[in-house]
Order: structure tokens, then C-alpha cells, then sequence
């Protein structure tokens, strides 16, 4: 389950940069990551706005058979928050930073430990998002595509 974490961590962090980097209307609505993950399979996004201005990030995802609804609520203002796995703590937190109208910038932690920070462009449509996630335990960058429904 911890492989899965760090997984979906840097998943939402790429999609909390993608709803960041899309602070206006654009980023709300239902992305779907184009590129699967063996271990969690297809993943849906949904963004919405909250937060006195910030973004609602709500993503849907099966795990061995299994459900699961991951959230955050964040201002999009650098601010640290919680991670929710099925409504729970999950000892995750995120630190989105709005870059520019097109990149965000989010720095992870698990149980107060930085372990990864992930980067979002989206495109010139607004149609497509580009995550690349840097996380300590894997080889190197991973890249998500995410496509706008």
C-alpha cells in the first residue's frame, strides 16, 4: 500500500499542479490520466473550485479490486495541506504553488518528510496536462498526461 501511496501522491500532486496551473475556469471539470498505471489501473480527476478561490481536487482510482476517492482542498497559494484517503488522514500533505497560468509547482511530505515535488504544464488549450513527478524513491522523473473530458 505504500508503493501505491507514493504513486497516487505524486498522481495527485501532478493533478493539484494541473487544477493550480489552471487557476481560472479552465482546470475545472473531469481530467483522465492517459497514461496508466499498472498497479492502479485507470485514474479520473475531478476539479472543483473551493477554498476561497483554490481548487477541490477529487481523484477516483481501484487498487486490487478495491475503490478509492483521494482529496484535497488547497488555496493553491503555497499553503500546506492534508491529504484525504477515503475521508481519512492520510499523513500526506501538499504545498501547491501557482507558478504562472500555465505551470504549478507542489511539494510533498508524508508524515512531515518531504519525499517528492511535482511540476504541471498545461497546455495552450487547456485540454492536456503535463505532470512530472520527482519522488526519493523512484529512478527518476515520472511523466503523466492528462486529457481534459
Amino acid at each position: 500500500m505504500a508503493a501505491i501511496r507514493w504513486k497516487l501522491l505524486g498522481t495527485m500532486l501532478g493533478l493539484m499542479c494541473a487544477a493550480d496551473v489552471v487557476h481560472a475556469q479552465v482546470g475545472v471539470g473531469t481530467w483522465v490520466r492517459q497514461n496508466p498505471d499498472p498497479t492502479m489501473g485507470s485514474m479520473t480527476m475531478t476539479v472543483e473550485t473551493c477554498c476561497s478561490g483554490g481548487r477541490k481536487l477529487t481523484y477516483r482510482f481501484t487498487v486490487n479490486g478495491t475503490s478509492h476517492v483521494l482529496t484535497v482542498e488547497s488555496p493553491f497559494d503555497g499553503t500546506e495541506v492534508p491529504v484525504l484517503l477515503d475521508g481519512k488522514p492520510s499523513g500526506e500533505t501538499m504545498a501547491i504553488s501557482l507558478v504562472d497560468s500555465h505551470h504549478t509547482s507542489t511539494n510533498l511530505k508524508m508524515n512531515g518528510q518531504p519525499f517528492g515535488v511535482s511540476k504541471a504544464t498545461l497546455s495552450a488549450d487547456g485540454k492536456t496536462l503535463t505532470v512530472v513527478n520527482e519522488m526519493k524513491a523512484a529512478s527518476g522523473p515520472q511523466t503523466e498526461i492528462w486529457k481534459k473530458q
